[in-house]
């Protein structure tokens, strides 16, 4: 839940001690630890290219990222169904990410359902994204797809989607994606099946 550059200053200051500590011990640790921050609120979405340039990463929580964008709570069935992880503006946020967090210098990944979800990760290698974090069960499934598209596909399937103005739109036209390109992949994933019956 970073949101702004001080909170990154201090962890860091922290984090120094913490190995000034172990080597006043004669602790063995990493020296060359790599340090980097979620970006779960939008105030770190659109601080990005600054907190960028503290860290090595940054890594885009969307459960709590698009909560907050979209003003939705995930947890009451009332509004629940308004909570879409391919609403146009979150594509719109996570370009923005991606794009000013490597301005800044970082590394840029995502964990949360959107990155184990098949349907989006033609979308998100498009968008530029470096790494993906998932369940372990959803793996060869995105392997797979990260391995057989090209990024010029990849970011011409990101360009399109960027054009579209409803959720709808979104997930329509990358689940006709999917079945062009992929149609080994069992659409009979949970994922694949709610853009199917949505």
């Amino acid at each position: 839940m970073i949101s702004n550059i001080k909170e990154i200053r201090l962890a860091c200051q922290l984090l120094a001690q913490a190995k000034d500590d172990l080597k006043r011990r004669g602790m063995p640790f990493d020296e060359s630890l790599r340090v980097g921050i979620m970006v779960e609120v939008p105030a770190a979405a659109v601080l990005a290219e600054d907190l960028a340039r503290e860290v090595d990463f940054l890594s885009i929580g969307t459960n709590d990222l698009i909560q907050y964008l979209l003003a939705v709570d995930r947890g009451n069935d009332i509004v629940a169904g308004l909570y879409q992880e391919f609403h146009p503006a979150v594509i719109r946020f996570l370009r923005r990410i991606i794009e000013r967090g490597k301005a800044g210098g970082a590394d840029v990944g995502m964990c949360g359902e959107m990155a184990g979800d098949p349907l989006a990760t033609i979308l998100l290698v498009g968008l530029g994204l470096d790494s993906f974090s998932m369940v372990s069960d959803i793996i060869p499934e995105v392997k797979q797809i990260v391995r057989s598209i090209h990024h010029s596909e990849a970011r011409h399937v990101a360009d399109k989607v960027l054009t579209m103005e409803t959720e709808d739109e979104v997930r329509n036209y990358l689940t006709e994606v999917m079945q062009q390109k992929f149609p080994d992949i069992s659409l009979s994933s949970t994922h694949i099946r709610r853009a199917l019956l949505s």
